[in-house]
């Protein structure tokens, strides 16, 4: 009679090899982008150690971002920097470029390193058909490594979610704020933001 087992087994570790994902680090993600292994205008961004490709940004998306630059340019001044789908570094795994980051003032204007969690006053990602990827994947990864607040901009449904509170599980608030509210960002009391201003309705500036 022929032993079969060691040769299933064998089998099966060889499957469950080939399946695995590598997970790259912030530092082999750099390399790549050194030696020019993906070819522009590639748009990719590395979030818990995969490599992921960007959704192409439309006049929709592009225009909501410009308007919430040209926003808080008006309100900050001088009293923190605002980043515009520039890289953030979270753990050794994870290099995000979120559409805007409203960071801590630094005399160097974080040229020497991106952006970590403590820099960030607040993050705000415009969404359309990514929002659930941004919602499941975006929102447990910022909420377990202390964004301490993110605006989810939902284009399709006009509106704006709100995160607050991180923890490990997530944030413990979460809000809907719809035309006609106010925001006030909890790291930012100086600035007052309409929701309807973010979304362009008429055309205020």
């Amino acid at each position: 009679m022929i032993d079969t087992t060691t040769g299933t087994k064998n089998r099966r570790t060889l499957m469950n090899r080939a399946h695995r994902k590598h997970q790259f680090t912030i530092s082999e993600w750099h390399k790549m982008g050194e030696y020019k292994i993906f070819e522009p205008p590639a748009r990719m961004e590395l979030i818990e150690g995969e490599i992921i490709d960007m959704a192409p940004i439309g006049p929709s998306h592009g225009g909501r971002v410009k308007r919430l630059n040209h926003l808080f340019s008006k309100q900050l001044g001088d009293s923190a920097i605002i980043s515009v789908q520039d890289p953030i570094q979270i753990r050794d795994d994870s290099e995000p470029e979120p559409d805007i980051a409203i960071l801590r003032p630094e005399p160097n204007f974080y040229t020497e390193r991106h952006p970590m969690p403590d820099d960030i006053l607040l993050l705000i990602e415009v969404s359309d058909t990514t929002i659930n990827y941004d919602r499941n994947k975006k929102v447990p990864l910022y909420a377990n490594n202390g964004i301490v607040e993110f605006w989810l901009v939902d284009l399709g449904e006009e509106t704006i979610e709100i995160y607050l509170e991180p923890h490990s599980q997530g944030y413990a608030q979460k809000r809907i704020a719809k035309s006609g509210e106010i925001l006030i960002p909890s790291q930012l009391p100086q600035v007052t933001m309409a929701v309807s201003d973010i979304l362009v309705f008429g055309n205020k500036l």
